[in-house]
């Protein structure tokens, strides 16, 4: 299991404390100052790039600027900051890297943004209190959910406009495509329950109910498609769901609050960033139990791997 460690690095933002956490092998190396809430977080395709949503909180008064800021990943130095609207929170990027899109949760909007020149090409309002965004494999679809509304906003990536609302279950919070891009899988906090769109009807097909003690946030899908994973949030675990019959067929154990997940590039292994414990929980897939806990900042939120 160590040697699946080193293998990999990993970039955690830590919303509390305003940083973003290095990890290689089982322990932080670096930690880059980022601004005052850095939450959600996306690698550049070529992995040169770790780009970062920066908001504030909204009890306390903004000392820094709500932005995206890109990192150098061999340098870990900022060096670049983009204007992406005002309390940003999810972002996403498009599969040739040539733009982001980002939630913006107190605007009620989702920005889209040139990496090149830093321009932004659309602001387009989407649900209530925006933070989940994906874009489809294709780059055609950007889905952002509604936390309030209980909606899934779909914007063509190319018109740059809203061409739906899709309804789902109480409070959304991440949202995934499949590698086809015929369906995702949104996670719904509230309702305890994972709902599957289908892309090209625009409709939930289906709502997988997990454990009651199940709050569900961050979602992951294999390359091959047929696995999703789910951070169960409270739930302190990691769901594994079977696309050929969208039925949890694993409860693996992570850290406390689990929110954001990623899958290691073999998909062997699992990290969930645990807001509530600090820590990043290693979990070995096969084994289906927790290996390994790495401690980082204040409230980690989002987990990203490094190439």
């Amino acid at each position: 299991m160590t040697s699946l460690l080193l293998a990999a690095v990993l970039f955690v933002t830590n919303e509390r404390a305003g940083t973003l956490s290095v990890i290689a092998g089982n322990r932080v190396t670096n930690t880059v100052r980022v601004g005052v809430r850095p939450r959600g977080l996306v690698l550049s395709p070529d992995g040169k790039r770790v780009y970062v949503a920066v908001s504030h909180f909204r009890d306390k008064p903004a000392k820094e600027r709500d932005e995206v800021v890109a990192v150098d990943t061999a340098t870990l130095k900022i060096v670049r900051r983009y204007a992406a609207g005002t309390d940003p929170e999810g972002i996403a990027l498009a599969p040739d890297g040539t733009w982001f899109a980002v939630s913006n949760e107190d605007a009620g909007t989702a920005s889209i943004v040139s990496t090149r020149d830093g321009k932004t090409i659309a602001a387009l309002v989407t649900g209530t209190e925006p933070e989940g965004i994906a874009v489809s494999p294709d780059g055609k679809w950007v889905y952002v959910t509604g936390e309030t509304s209980n909606t899934i906003t779909v914007i063509d990536a190319t018109a740059r406009k809203v061409v739906a609302n899709i309804f789902v279950d109480a409070r959304p919070r991440g949202v995934a495509f499949t590698p086809d891009g015929k369906r995702a899988y949104v996670t719904c906090e509230v309702a305890g329950s994972v709902n599957v769109v289908d892309v090209a009807a625009r409709r939930v097909v289906r709502r997988i109910k997990l454990r009651p003690v199940d709050h569900p946030v961050g979602v992951a899908v294999t390359r091959d498609g047929r696995s999703v994973f789910a951070a169960t949030g409270r739930g302190n675990a990691v769901v594994k769901i079977d696309t050929a019959t969208d039925r949890v067929i694993q409860t693996i154990p992570a850290g406390n609050r689990s929110w954001g997940i990623a899958l290691s590039r073999d998909e062997k292994t699992i990290y969930t960033a645990n807001g509530l414990s600090n820590d990043l929980s290693v979990i070995d897939v096969a084994a289906g139990r927790p290996v390994a806990s790495i401690k980082v900042g204040d409230g980690p939120w989002g987990v990203a791997i490094g190439h």
